[in-house]
């Protein structure tokens, strides 16, 4: 019997226009049902409008939401508080803006169980701690008398899910609870929800873009389009033959190692606005199997051997589509723009080093007192060697905190470095004053990044003004239409403004600001990890194709593996502020050393069915400003021993491979 049925649910605007178009699914007690699809799809307005949490402007219209037999939607707001956090309770997407910021960790548990468990004073906080500690938080009892502030993102993460297990929820929804956390964070987060599923029998609606977490996760998905859910089949089902073009699509988009000489099949264009296709498939204006139906005609519901989808193709032609499960969709040619940039010719050139980094030291000091004394350091860089070649991309992975950042910004000498060496095309950089237009930075967020008082033109006319290159105005434009043309954007669109653009777009119009200097190196933070899968596929592609055209180099820091394995030459793996592997992407992805690098990959959802047995590190990152003495991931490895006291030297496995570890010395 279902738990929670939702039954042809529709969400509008007060004028009318449908955001939730129909929705009707359901969860069983146990079991995760997984709302997948891009961003604009409707996956997290249908989780407030099962919440009745739905912003000002939006009202549920029509339809029936039923939760253990009660009805949801005739329930008084008085009755409905009792609801939310306990029967029903909810994990946000961004638990920065979740929390309270002036009230402990511990009072904001308390709330809840207060509420819904009649707990208080030292019960509740003792049940807090108790909490706190299932979701894995380090010393809880002192960490429940903490501020949101003092909790990395991943601890963050955490609380959330402990005030919203606090309540004995019968259906949890979890929205993204995963999307900024690295994988290591991530799979202890996942866990965690299986085995509280395992134990009390709760209910799960996730809501992800990542088909890896469903995989791993979900026992059936819905995958939403545009307000509605256009198929719905078990996961076994789903990974093994998608039927909807759409899907089809978000599986051809996914990088790989296995997709590394090729572009990924990016879905052209974007999700429509919501309520703006009356009639028709509202895939059909990006879809390659449309024809004057598709256009004309809503599709209805059909269903194939358990398997629902919304389609013309399925509905009383015989059409079947053949070879449509992941492995032949991620065989598939690149479609749209993604063809188009790979048809450019690579321009051959010989590697050769292009940034040369030795030594390189960042460290902050720690300042108390009247007098501002310096008492220690932050160790946030502490002596990093690497180099990337000519044409060639290097990526740099590892925890949040392990100071991949701040790296990437002493390297452009945004912040002076301690010590050591930067060397570009032979030049020593620290200590210089000259110009800096050969390497520049693309940010993880466009919007933040991006002036929203300029036009696009101004944005990328404005380092060419700085550096006094480009010539006088109108070549400067000339070369503004060149650039956007090479990024895959309509010359037209230069006098627009960025909120006018979608986050692909807008993600487009960055890089096209660091090119519009010409550069030769390119320092990529993060572009991609707040992109859907399929703008993640046009943004790589661009990337690959600009690298073959240009002979750009990349400096590519991510915690998204499959975009490393795709994309990247070489790979460094960092910890704590120092490089702990380092070697061909080959070497380092398929046979890693470092249980550090180990670890990382073993925590990767995957998406083909293979169990994994995952390596779980037991605390969180240490802080750099108190680094562990010897090595500095000795306290987190299984198999640390007693000559981890020293830090290890590196061992070379091979001519381009080596490890920083005490497994391999003498080797």
């Amino acid at each position: 019997m279902s738990l929670l049925k939702v039954d042809n649910l529709v969400s509008s605007l007060r004028n009318g226009a449908p955001i939730v178009d129909g929705l009707s699914f359901s969860v069983a007690a146990g079991e995760t049902f997984a709302l997948l699809g891009e961003s604009g799809c409707g996956k997290s307005m249908t989780a407030l409008s099962l919440m009745r949490l739905l912003p000002d402007g939006v009202v549920n219209t029509s339809g029936a939401i039923q939760l253990d037999g009660i009805g949801l939607s005739e329930l008084p707001e008085s009755k409905m508080r009792e609801v939310r956090g306990g029967r029903m309770a909810m994990i946000f997407q961004e638990p920065g803006l979740s929390l309270n910021p002036v009230m402990t960790v511990g009072a904001q548990i308390a709330e809840v169980l207060a509420l819904h468990h009649q707990l208080r004073g030292t019960a509740a906080n003792q049940r807090g701690i108790e909490l706190l500690d299932q979701v894995g938080i380090p010393d809880s009892a002192r960490r429940a008398y903490e501020y949101p502030f003092q909790l990395s993102g991943g601890m963050k993460q955490r609380v959330m899910i402990a005030m919203a297990l606090a309540g004995s929820p019968k259906l949890l929804i979890a929205d993204e609870p995963t999307t900024a956390l690295d994988v290591t964070i991530q799979a202890q987060v996942l866990q965690l929800l299986r085995d509280t599923q395992d134990r009390t029998g709760m209910a799960m609606l996730l809501i992800t873009h990542d088909l890896g977490v469903v995989a791993e996760t979900a026992h059936r998905v819905g995958v939403m389009y545009a307000g509605q859910i256009i198929e719905q089949a078990s996961r076994e089902r789903l990974f093994v033959a998608p039927l909807h073009p759409y899907t089809q699509k978000l599986f051809a988009a996914l990088p790989g190692a296995g997709r590394a000489g090729q572009p990924l099949s990016a879905i052209p264009g974007s999700v429509p606005p919501l309520g703006s296709i009356a009639q028709g498939c509202r895939f059909a204006a990006r879809c390659d199997k449309a024809w004057g139906l598709c256009h004309e005609q809503t599709p209805g519901w059909t269903v194939i051997d358990g398997q629902g989808v919304r389609c013309h193709l399925y509905q009383d032609t015989g059409y079947r589509i053949r070879d449509t499960g992941p492995s032949s969709a991620l065989g598939q040619a690149g479609e749209g723009l993604g063809e188009t940039a790979h048809s450019l010719n690579p321009v051959s050139r010989v590697p050769y080093p292009l940034l040369q980094v030795s030594g390189l030291q960042v460290h902050f000091p720690i300042r108390k007192g009247f007098l501002q004394r310096t008492v220690g350091q932050v160790k946030a860089v502490d002596g990093v060697s690497l180099s990337i070649s000519q044409g060639r991309t290097l990526a740099l992975v590892g925890e949040s905190g392990c100071g991949k950042t701040t790296l990437a910004k002493a390297l452009l000498q945004l912040i002076p470095a301690t010590a050591g060496s930067v060397q570009f095309a032979a030049r020593e950089l620290i200590g210089s004053s000259g110009s800096r237009a050969a390497m520049q930075m693309v940010f993880q967020d466009p919007y933040s990044s991006l002036n929203p008082k300029m036009r696009v033109a101004e944005i990328l006319e404005e380092g060419m003004s700085a550096l006094n290159i480009g010539g006088d105005s109108a070549a400067r434009q000339a070369h503004i239409d060149d650039l956007l043309h090479k990024c895959g954007l309509a010359r037209d669109g230069k006098w627009r403004y960025p909120h006018e653009f979608s986050g692909g777009q807008r993600q487009r119009i960055a890089i096209a600001r660091a090119l519009a200097v010409s550069p030769r190196l390119l320092i990529c933070d993060e572009p991609t990890s707040a992109l859907d899968v399929s703008v993640q596929a046009q943004i790589l592609n661009l990337l690959k194709s600009l690298q073959q055209e240009l002979g750009l180099s990349y400096l590519f820091i991510t915690h998204n593996l499959g975009v490393v394995e795709y994309l990247a030459h070489e790979v460094c793996v960092m910890y704590l502020g120092r490089i702990v592997e380092q070697g061909t992407t080959e070497e380092v992805m398929c046979s890693p050393k470092h249980p550090y690098t180990q670890a990382l990959l073993s925590a990767v959802p995957r998406i083909d069915g293979k169990g994994r047995k995952i390596i779980r590190l037991e605390g969180d990152l240490p802080s750099p400003a108190n680094p562990p003495q010897g090595c500095h991931f000795a306290p987190r490895c299984p198999h640390a021993m007693a000559a981890c006291a020293h830090y290890p030297d590196v061992t070379n496995i091979s001519a381009t491979h080596g490890v920083r570890c005490h497994l391999y010395s003498g080797k």
